[in-house]
């Protein structure tokens, strides 16, 4: 379908009294490579504003495999998995250097119209004219 990879390095602030990245700095990793893939895709946050919709988060899963480290360079990358009912999209944050999945994580979000807020059953044609193709 539709996925990217980007680079990132750990940066100090990220990091929790332990040394390792905080559990919270994770999703803001997730949502990088997310703005990437939309943006890739044709259909980034203004895209979506224009297009009438809203498409927040609903749910958000992650799995802490291995502990982020300060100074450790790693990889971060978003695929769409599914976007017929709800946009599902699937991270892996690995070690750019060993190749290894220190972390794994979901999220979905839904469509709503902008006017009135009414949830959408359906992905609107504007997310999914963009990906029928690379299916």
């Amino acid at each position: 379908m539709a996925s990217v990879e980007i680079a990132l390095k750990v940066q100090f602030y990220d990091l929790d009294p332990m040394q390792i990245v905080w559990h919270g700095n994770y999703p803001r990793y997730f949502e990088q490579a997310r703005v990437e893939l939309m943006e890739s895709i044709g259909y980034s946050f203004r895209e979506m504003e224009a297009s009438g919709y809203f498409w927040p988060i609903v749910d958000m899963r992650i799995k802490y495999v291995r502990p982020l480290r300060f100074g450790q360079p790693i990889a971060v990358s978003a695929a769409i998995v599914d976007y017929e009912n709800r946009l599902r999209i699937d991270y892996r944050i690995r070690d750019r250097d060993s190749g290894e999945v220190l972390t794994k994580a979901t999220t979905i979000q839904v469509a709503v119209l902008a006017a009135t807020g009414e949830l959408c059953l359906e992905s609107p044609p504007a997310l999914t004219e963009r990906l029928r193709g690379r299916s």
